[in-house]
């Protein structure tokens, strides 16, 4: 297995990548192999810090690299030798199995959605994002800002892509999938809600359990909660500025430390044809180690194998 990881895309540099990339391979079985992209004198600058054998890795330069402040719609155009764009070439190529990125988010999509595409029948590629269970489990919340506007059929099809993702990544067997809506009856929300629940009823792919509140993220009513981006966005943001505020009173209360996003690292593309890993810019050594870990999973996985299957 091989693992693109762009070393480019933190809000601090290669330094902190490179330093948790040789961290991750140390925990990586042998026949994973790491791949490098990006500044390659920054590279092998930063792998000697480290004590890292150089030839444990390979390393793939990269030149004019995308920013945060970059047109995400136009920046792999123009800019065909960054890191972002060569990760893509490299994973549509199939010479690498997972790109891992912590970098321009707009731009991850863009390739994620023009450069692999997405898998035939996905209406529309999302991502998930995850929530801590007060039973210890953990639920998926997804659209968390891929699709701020979305229509009844495309939110019913997050909930397959999302009780996919619990089922083979997370082993939640048969997830419950609930919509995130303003009340449980059948008859509440907005037009979108109301459409999307006949939808997701009237399917027999996943375990639909109805409407879901937004006080039930924590609880165990429901494994896959689904929602348009813009609301998954605003509920992430809340949960994350909650989980800082309580470290920053100094609360650390064991199930509140687990809404800590350095824990997970990244998450991936739903619904497209290679297996993509967005993590956060201000990721630290240990969370960008978290991402590539994880991406290991998402591969053992066969997710996209799976969801491609389902609709199929």
């Amino acid at each position: 297995m091989r693992i693109g990881v762009d070393i480019m895309g933190s809000d601090h540099g290669p330094v902190v990548p490179v330093r948790a990339a040789v961290m991750a391979a140390k925990e990586l079985p042998a026949d994973t192999r790491l791949v490098l992209i990006g500044n390659a004198e920054a590279i092998a600058e930063g792998l000697r810090a480290e004590g890292a054998d150089h030839a444990a890795f390979d390393i793939v330069g990269s030149q004019d690299d995308i920013t945060f402040s970059d047109n995400a719609t136009k920046a792999l155009q123009a800019k065909p030798k960054s890191s972002i764009s060569i990760g893509f070439h490299l994973l549509k190529e199939g010479k690498i199995d997972a790109f891992a990125s912590t970098g321009n988010t707009g731009a991850m999509l863009v390739g994620s959605i023009f450069s692999v595409k997405p898998i035939p029948g996905v209406i529309r590629p999302c991502i998930p994002s995850v929530v801590p269970k007060e039973n210890g489990r953990y639920g998926i919340l997804v659209d968390v800002g891929a699709n701020a506007d979305c229509k009844a059929d495309v939110l019913a099809q997050f909930g397959l892509l999302g009780s996919m993702l619990a089922q083979h990544v997370y082993h939640i067997s048969d997830p419950k999938v609930g919509l995130l809506n303003i009340g449980e009856e059948e008859k509440k929300g907005d037009l979108l809600r109301q459409a999307t629940f006949e939808l997701m009823r009237e399917q027999k792919q996943y375990n639909f359990i109805g409407n879901v509140e937004g006080r039930d993220l924590f609880n165990g009513k429901a494994d896959v909660y689904v929602t348009d981006g813009f609301t998954g966005n605003v509920v992430l943001k809340a949960v994350e500025a909650f989980h800082d505020l309580l470290e920053q009173r100094g609360v650390h209360e064991p199930f509140f430390d687990r809404f800590n996003y350095e824990n997970y690292g990244g998450l991936p593309v739903l619904g497209v044809n290679g297996n993509v890993i967005i993590g956060h810019g201000i990721s630290n050594d240990v969370t960008i180690k978290n991402m590539i870990l994880f991406t290991r999973e998402v591969v053992e996985s066969k997710l996209n194998d799976r969801i491609r299957e389902a609709l199929s």
